[in-house]
């Protein structure tokens, strides 16, 4: 039987995920500064509970990224110590695609962009077409600035960045559907992670990494001030 452990700290919710067979089960948390002390024990949980061992799981998926530059560095090192502790593949999956994936398990939705709020008044998106029982990339992850989002298509739009930002996003998304209560979640990634072990997309535990799109992490005090005087 065919089992596949999911980890997701991207975001302000932590989620791990066990998907074995079809059955398919997981915990969250919520809190950035939880994320490294609540993740592992939620996973030994769910193997606890399905009275199974590490050495009993065919692959390790994770949410590389885009998100959270601390919670990428928890996902990405609690894959990478697992993965050399019991020798198990990992599959890098990226959380704007996890998010779409969500969005169309939970709405039918087959073109979406996902919205991450990014801080610093920006989002990170992404556009991805649902077809062929796979999902094809539109637009690869991206960093701007909300109002310069900028589909190809006429997506459905999904993520927390639509509420962070409505304003300046009324006009890029139109009156298309919106769905701002997903988020990267280690569902999603445990099923996009089944398919792509099956696919044989792997990588070894020394060539995980996450994906940064933002090298500055932090507003330099001018900037802050800057945008203090301008009410933003």
């Amino acid at each position: 039987m065919l089992t596949i452990i999911a980890i997701d700290t991207s975001s302000d919710v932590a989620s791990v995920a066990l998907l074995r067979g079809e059955k398919l089960r997981s915990l969250s948390s919520e809190g950035f500064s939880t994320h490294s002390l609540s993740s592992l024990p939620m996973l030994q949980q769910l193997l606890k509970e399905e009275e199974i061992e590490i050495k009993d799981v065919d692959a390790i998926a994770f949410g590389c990224g885009p998100g959270s530059f601390t919670g990428l560095r928890t996902a990405c090192g609690i894959a990478q110590g697992l993965s050399f502790g019991a020798s198990i593949p990992v599959v890098a999956v990226v959380t704007l695609e996890a998010m779409a994936e969500s969005c169309r398990r939970k709405y039918g939705t087959d073109t979406v962009l996902s919205l991450l709020d990014a801080r610093m008044h920006e989002v990170y998106w992404g556009e991805y077409q649902y077809e062929n029982g796979c999902w094809k990339t539109i637009v690869e992850p991206s960093l701007s600035a909300a109002a310069d989002v900028m589909p190809v298509g006429h997506p459905a739009f999904c993520g927390n960045g639509l509420t962070a930002y409505a304003d300046d996003l009324k006009t890029v998304v139109g009156e298309n559907p919106q769905y701002p209560d997903i988020i990267p979640h280690a569902q999603a990634i445990a099923i996009l992670g089944k398919e792509r072990f099956l696919r044989g997309e792997t990588i070894r535990a020394a060539d995980i990494e996450p994906l940064y799109l933002r090298n500055k992490v932090a507003l330099k005090t001018a900037e802050r001030l800057a945008l203090k005087e301008k009410g933003e």
